[in-house]
């Protein structure tokens, strides 16, 4: 499964940038982000049909 992780402005909160990662990155980038005090948005990335 793959997730979209969205990095957030901390003044209101809108999406900075974004990237698509696989199940096993996720827990490496909330690691990174908790350490720089970033605030991020996690959803599952959309399928692309094949």
């Amino acid at each position: 499964m793959r997730f979209e992780i969205m990095r957030l402005d901390d003044v209101d909160g809108s999406a900075v940038d974004s990237t698509v990662v696989d199940a096993a990155s996720v827990n490496r980038i909330v690691q990174q982000a908790a350490a720089m005090g970033q605030r991020i948005y996690i959803r599952p990335a959309e399928s692309s049909a094949s």
